[in-house]
């Protein structure tokens, strides 16, 4: 017997290996790795031509509701009168990427199993039937090998397994250890360098460190991590990192360098692979880049299946990991994600869902999961870039934060190299429900950095993204937003100036748009709404807030009412007590449109903004909006012309070369 086939979690063949929860994991995060919720009922499953003796349905974990025993991360037993499903996230096994982007037309499910009981493989279409493959009965140790053919999953669909034992099993049904393998060796080598930028964030970026090496798989196939440290707050202070460091060994670099934002770190550790600096001059011994965020929870496995897909794909391509929420830890926050061409702005990919809980509504009771979904770009929380691509494509954006990791999906697509996200990798990542970054000091990057990606990858034609970004415009003042438009103000001021701005407001842009916005109420949150006067509402007013309107005629009366509001001089009375204190929640146009002040709470609940109508600078900024709207319409040629001519100074080596060296 091989090697490889003795130990079915190990070898060049091995695409993903079967993965355990974390002795701390709540019972909801199991529900990513086992489906084991007693009484829990499947959907019928379709027999193959052929197939005798199975049910059309199945009951897992019937009343004894018993639950697998954890050993380890990669072993666990199943107890007597027992079935477990491994039709789960991370143990699923997401047929239809592979089939769609991978070179192999059949995999192997090896299964290293011990005791009595039985093996069922299943399978579904992309509308997420099931169907019943095959299965074996086990007794004693032994090697399951299963031969899988990924012919019939086009259009998706995913492979899984299921363990059982009768009453009468002795002890159980024990996995020693599992996985999903290739029938034949990778292509290439494994060898990546895991790049993670981070700004005062030691204690995240520590416990990462000490994820890479708590697994000798994932330590054998890292060649460097790299980390820009753009803070104040040092890693290399934070507790821990001596013994996470003393692991990586001379892996780990750390970079310290001034706040450049993710773009600036993200470039950092391109340009270190690709040609170095100081003592590292001439760059890294590569294959593969994986860029993560530093405020994470990692999977350590993601790792290791990200490099297995990237080796294994038809062509060199980028790999997306998905993210997975933080603040709920079964939550699938983001399958995927795409860029309207037209309107130029990124959204969810079509038929997907946001904030999906997987403890409530497992892989197999959720069909949409199982088409695949096509994606433009994938976020830099977690996404890895073959070498030869970066070699290529050349290094992000000078832009701080946002639209650099789009920008770059969709430079790899217009030179052919497409991006897949793929289910079952994935990092646990800050959620964005707690945030409203499109209205804060980062207003100014999404605006900006929008403009400076569509002249580079965008429309002929910018009506659409122009009347998209003027209705925001009209938004943020209806909420007596005032910093946002000030800010979007400067950005398409800042677009206008051209490329040759870019990599000189780079190290300063952020303390510029800082003090701008410290100039307005809503730039200036107050810890509570008692820090000012409350409101005069009784109880039952303050919590009564307009209906929104219903169809397109009561929405423009509703605007033009608003806007006619705020032509007129509001009660000097409101400008010191607010007259009314507003949920974030309720914070929507028709509600702020029709007051003349008030508080509102802040996404994450920690503070408020105490915000007033200003009749004169409605009429300043809005003015102002409309005049570089038209001026960007009006030179949308010749921007993209210079935006376009100086890529290859953006991207390339001699661009960055001043700012790192």
């Amino acid at each position: 017997m091989s090697e490889t086939a003795q130990s079915p979690t190990t070898g060049e063949t091995l695409l993903q290996r079967v993965i355990m929860p974390r002795p701390a994991d709540p019972f909801a995060v199991r529900a990513l790795y086992l489906d084991e919720r007693p009484g829990t009922t499947l959907a019928p499953v379709e027999p193959l031509r052929g197939e005798q003796d199975r049910p059309l349905s199945l009951t897992v974990s019937t009343a004894t509701g018993r639950r697998t025993r954890v050993h380890d991360r990669t072993g666990a037993t199943v107890p007597p009168g027992t079935e477990v499903s491994f039709g789960s996230y991370f143990n699923g096994f997401a047929a239809g990427y592979w089939r769609a982007w991978s070179t192999l037309s059949a995999i192997e499910l090896r299964l290293d199993l011990e005791g009595t009981g039985r093996v069922d493989v299943y399978r579904t279409k992309a509308d997420g039937s099931q169907i019943f493959v095959t299965g074996e009965l086990v007794q004693g140790r032994r090697q399951v090998n299963l031969e899988l053919d990924l012919r019939p999953f086009e259009d998706g669909g995913w492979y899984w397994f299921d363990l059982s034992t009768d009453e009468a099993a002795e002890g159980g049904l024990q996995l020693h250890g599992g996985g999903w393998h290739a029938p034949h060796d990778a292509p290439g080598r494994a060898a990546v360098v895991v790049g993670m930028p981070t700004f005062n964030r030691p204690a995240d970026c520590v416990a990462t460190l000490t994820a890479l090496g708590s697994d000798p798989q994932v330590l054998d196939t890292v060649t460097a991590v790299i980390l820009p440290d753009q803070g104040t707050r040092k890693v290399r202070d934070e507790a821990g990192y001596e013994q996470a460091a003393a692991v990586l060994g001379d892996r780990l670099r750390i970079i310290d360098q001034p706040n450049l934002g993710g773009s600036g770190g993200y470039a950092r550790i391109m340009y270190e692979v690709l040609h170095g600096t100081g003592p590292h001059a001439g760059g890294i011994d590569c294959e593969q880049i994986l860029y993560m965020d530093d405020d994470i929870l990692l999977e350590p496995d993601s790792v290791l299946r990200a490099v297995a897909f990237s080796r294994f794909a038809r062509e060199p391509m980028l790999v997306g990991g998905q993210m997975l929420s933080l603040q709920a830890r079964s939550q699938l926050s983001t399958m995927g994600e795409v860029v309207d061409r037209n309107q130029f702005m990124w959204r969810p990919a079509p038929e997907t869902e946001s904030h999906h809980d997987l403890a409530a509504r497992t892989l197999r009771q959720s069909p949409w999961l199982h088409r695949r979904v096509d994606v433009d770009y994938n976020a830099w929380w977690m996404c890895l870039i073959p070498r030869r691509v970066a070699e290529d494509l050349g290094l992000p954006l000078p832009l701080f934060i946002k639209w650099d990791d789009a920008e770059y999906g969709l430079r790899a697509r217009a030179a052919g190299y497409r991006t897949a996200t793929v289910p079952g990798i994935a990092i646990w990542h800050m959620s964005f429900i707690e945030k409203d970054d499109s209205s804060d000091w980062q207003a100014y990057f999404h605006y900006r950095n929008r403009l400076v990606a569509a002249a580079l990858r965008g429309p002929d034609d910018p009506r659409a993204l122009l009347r998209e970004t003027f209705k925001r415009t009209l938004r943020h003042l209806m909420l007596m937003e005032y910093s946002a438009v000030a800010l979007q103000i400067k950005a398409f001021t800042d677009f206008l100036a051209g490329p040759e701005a870019l990599f000189p407001k780079l190290p300063v842009v952020l303390d510029e748009i800082r003090e701008l916005r410290s100039r307005y109420d809503d730039g200036r949150p107050l810890n509570s709404a008692t820090d000012v006067p409350l409101a005069d509402l009784d109880a039952l007013g303050a919590q009564l807030f307009p209906e929104p309107p219903v169809g397109r005629a009561k929405a423009a009366l509703g605007l033009a009412r608003g806007v006619l509001r705020n032509l007129r001089t509001p009660d000097p009375a409101l400008r010191e007590r607010p007259q009314r204190n507003v949920p974030w929640a309720n914070a929507q146009w028709f509600v702020l449109a029709g007051l003349d002040s008030a508080t509102v709470s802040t996404p994450d609940g920690r503070g408020v903004t105490f915000r007033r109508r200003d009749p004169l600078l409605f009429k300043q900024m809005i003015t102002e909006s409309v005049r570089l709207h038209r001026a960007v319409a009006a030179d949308w040629g010749t921007l993209r012309g210079r935006y376009r001519a100086a890529e290859p100074t953006l991207t390339g080596r001699d661009g960055w070369k001043h700012i790192f060296e």
